[in-house]
């Protein structure tokens, strides 16, 4: 069964996710930052129900939710607990019920941290404040089912081999909440999944294999063995990307998104196999549901 994942927004459908600012936040009054934080966590909370929901409704098997579900989490001068927020209880509550509508409808829910998230950074800084918004994503992800915190590899920073052992002892050193949920991407500028594969077996981390990526950064591994070597990654249903090229293969830069999947651009390879995918396009819901009716067709 091919499980097809929306991924964080909505095109057309009138779903919404609030964000802010720590530069907004900064500008109310300490006393008022709390109600203003209670309002965007609880909307943001009732919005992925919603979402959800949509999924349901519309044979859509999987559903990325957004890393600023509860934006600026862990920022270092406005960050904060939702213990500490007005009703702070009842947005956790919440969240456990999109989990449980989740499990009842069996939609898979993963997180994709935004790309300052960098664990192979020399910096221990970044490292350290890279660490904790994984903390904080495991928190959520406990509270939604969520099984999947998906990471890049970051950047080789003049030595890949260097960069990749410093990601290595980086993965072997996280929490248990966060490591039995961590995966890591290969990306379409420095890290391929032959890169990858050896840190994934070092450190029992899977593989989300980005097929548009390896196509814009190969590797000289087919398809077929990269598809083959990252199922062999997983100890639970796979989990792999789809895009296709905004100008083709032949026409310019094949790294921007097109709105929709080509269905050509779908491997051979995945479609007897129990897997979900999630469609990167920028048509966003209109895009996955097309490309279910196009395999569906095939």
């Amino acid at each position: 069964m091919i499980r097809l994942g929306l991924c964080c927004i909505f095109r057309e459908v009138p779903i919404r996710f609030r964000r802010t600012t720590a530069r907004y936040l900064r500008s109310l009054s300490e006393a008022a930052r709390p109600a203003h934080l209670a309002s965007i966590c609880i909307d943001n909370a009732d919005a992925l129900y919603r979402a959800l929901a949509f999924c349901a409704d519309n044979g859509i098997g999987a559903f990325r939710i957004n890393s600023q579900i509860l934006p600026v989490k862990t920022h270092p001068e406005v960050g904060y607990d939702l213990h500490q927020l007005p009703d702070g209880y009842r947005i956790i509550e919440r969240f456990k019920q999109c989990g449980e509508f989740s499990r009842q409808n069996g939609i898979r829910t993963s997180f994709h941290p935004d790309q300052f998230l960098v664990l192979s950074s020399p910096d221990a800084g970044v490292v350290r404040r890279s660490v904790m918004d994984l903390e904080y994503h495991a928190q959520v992800a406990q509270w939604v089912g969520a099984d999947v915190i998906n990471i890049h590899g970051g950047g080789a920073y003049g030595e890949k081999g260097t960069a990749l052992k410093r990601l290595t002892a980086v993965i072997n050193g996280l929490s248990s909440d966060v490591k039995r949920r961590l995966t890591l991407e290969n990306d379409d500028r420095v890290y391929t999944p032959a890169d990858l594969l050896p840190v994934s077996t070092d450190t029992g981390t899977p593989l989300v294999y980005d097929v548009h990526h390896h196509r814009c950064l190969p590797d000289g591994k087919s398809v077929e063995d990269i598809t083959k070597a990252a199922l062999s990654t997983w100890n639970r249903e796979p989990l792999f990307h789809l895009s296709s090229p905004l100008n083709g293969w032949d026409k310019g830069p094949c790294r921007p998104h097109h709105d929709f999947i080509d269905p050509t651009d779908f491997p051979e390879c995945w479609r007897d196999l129990d897997i979900t995918v999630d469609v990167e396009a920028k048509a966003k819901e209109r895009a996955v549901l097309k490309l279910k009716a196009d395999l569906e067709r095939r």
